[in-house]
């Protein structure tokens, strides 16, 4: 008996291409999805083909509807939340944020690597954008928070320029830690003046290696900006301890 596969329906090649855009990186997690009217002219179809392509879509978890606001992608490895059990550990824990920069050294490298071989002409204006936006706010001294959000913007635009959608998801679903670990380096750094001039030198070495299309450069630099704040941190915390030292010798000196 001979199998014969049954044609492809319009509207499941219409599916196609729109999980081939997430598998290729355009559509992100949580990013809207265009409108169907959108959808029917860039891909050339009918409004009811697109209509159950969307339908399909939503049945499968790829993408979910907001009520009044739209269709985005799903984030598939959606771990964010800070209710969530990895988050509450975190929080408990404080030493494993060493733990999370070493991920964050390995992964980011790799982004910033991609970026600098894949990264699109929007890319590179989303990516200029938040660099002048996060240079802004340290020279402007801004609040440490506002610091920590622009600072942390400017790294998930350069997630997004690597076009690969399974490193993408996974720093999505790291994206809340990601954000704590930031603000926690920020806020132990940004008042000290000589490391605050040493982040912004490493983001600008991050930012020019990217957008000079030089993808060594800019992984090292991501690599190297993110263990040069787990030393400084760790260094803080050795002059922390030489201070209750001291400060114990003090209140009980040797006889």
């Amino acid at each position: 008996m001979t199998n014969t596969k049954k044609p492809e329906t319009a509207a499941a090649k219409i599916m196609n291409q729109i999980e081939a855009l997430i598998a290729e990186g355009s559509l992100q997690p949580d990013e809207k999805i265009p409108s169907e009217r959108q959808l029917c002219n860039r891909l050339n179809a009918s409004r009811p083909v697109v209509r159950e392509a969307m339908k399909e879509l939503r049945g499968r978890g790829v993408i979910h509807t907001v009520h009044g606001k739209g269709s985005f992608v799903s984030n598939f490895l959606d771990n964010s939340s800070e209710t969530n059990a990895l988050h509450k550990i975190y929080e408990k824990h404080p030493r494993m944020l060493f733990d999370l920069l070493e991920v964050r050294e390995l992964l980011e490298g790799q982004a910033a690597k991609l970026a600098a071989e894949r990264a699109t002409e929007k890319d590179l204006h989303n990516i200029t954008k938040a660099f002048n936006a996060m240079h802004v706010a340290y020279e402007n001294n801004a609040d440490v928070m506002d610091a920590a959000n622009f600072d942390h913007a400017f790294h998930r635009s350069i997630y997004a320029a690597s076009h690969n959608p399974i490193l993408i998801h996974t720093l999505q679903s790291l994206m809340q830690l990601m954000r704590n670990s930031v603000i926690v380096t920020v806020s132990n750094l940004y008042h000290r003046e000589s490391s605050k001039k040493q982040i912004q030198a490493y983001h600008r070495l991050i930012y020019n290696a990217i957008i000079d299309g030089k993808p060594d450069r800019a992984e090292r630099a991501a690599m190297d900006h993110v263990r040069d704040m787990c030393d400084r941190i760790l260094e803080l915390e050795r002059q922390e301890q030489r201070l209750i030292r001291a400060q114990i010798l003090e209140k009980n000196p040797r006889k």
